[in-house]
């Protein structure tokens, strides 16, 4: 079954923030072209830092037009336009990964709070596709539902960053962690989160690894702040601007972005 959004499950996400996408993403062809270019985009990135392979790898279309094979694939626009509507632009892209038995612990987070000041206002929907198994056991994505009407709560430092992706976490007393949700997927299985939604995720404790692309959409009603970042790039994929946004060329290729350890 091929995967798609209902309007059922568009109004599942505006009141929960997120979505377990049932089927497939990509034919079986383009998904084994993603899992091979994630595998190259790894190595390559490893390969400029000594050997040691990163945990994510931010926004890789900037450098490698590629990328749009998949980022503007009508299957993934097909996915997020029945939550944020026709006119869509691509905010981010990234590849993540997280070791068998070592991969690190994500703390619970909202994107929309490394995001203020970008745009106004901050409605993203991220598309992630797994690229392998993705379980409990191996640190999947975890959410909280219904914390996507807000977005931007207090943080506090962590007792041990270093075991940690980012260095905070949301203050325990904003959320119940008892109400969390993973998300299992299948290779080639998709969930769909909202940028304003508590998230995280386990340490990989399992012996399988975990791997996954995630791209970022935005309505083109929100309007993109350039001056926050002069070198950061959007990109429309569908539709018309609304906001009198400035895009990037999806054929050429820009300095690329960083990576997290």
């Amino acid at each position: 079954m091929n995967a798609h959004v209902s309007p059922a499950m568009a109004a599942d996400y505006d009141r929960g923030g997120y979505l377990i996408i049932p089927g497939r993403v990509f034919d079986d062809a383009t998904f084994a072209a993603l899992r091979t270019k994630a595998d190259a985009v790894f190595a390559a990135r490893a390969a400029d830092r000594g050997g040691v392979a990163p945990s994510l790898v931010d926004c890789p279309h900037w450098d490698d037009p590629e990328m749009f094979r998949w980022i503007l694939a009508p299957e993934m626009l097909a996915l997020v336009e029945p939550v944020i509507g026709p006119d869509i632009a691509v905010f981010a892209s990234h590849f993540l990964q997280k070791p068998a038995e070592i991969g690190k612990r994500v703390p619970w987070h909202e994107d929309s709070a490394y995001w203020k000041g970008w745009m106004d206002p901050i409605v993203v929907a991220s598309i992630t596709v797994s690229l392998e198994t993705s379980t409990t056991e191996n640190g999947c994505l975890r959410v909280i539902p219904g914390t996507h009407v807000h977005g931007y709560s207090d943080y506090d430092p962590l007792a041990k960053p270093s075991d940690q992706i980012f260095p905070t976490e949301v203050k325990a007393d904003q959320f119940d962690e008892g109400k969390a949700v993973d998300i299992v997927l299948e290779p080639n299985q998709a969930s769909l989160h909202d940028a304003r939604i508590i998230h995280g995720s386990a340490p990989n404790t399992g012996t399988l690894p975990r791997a996954a692309f995630t791209v970022r959409y935005f309505p083109t009603t929100n309007r993109f702040n350039p001056d926050f970042n002069k070198n950061f790039r959007v990109y429309l994929a569908r539709g018309v601007d609304r906001a009198g946004n400035p895009y990037g060329d999806p054929t050429r290729s820009y300095p690329p972005a960083g990576v997290i350890p």
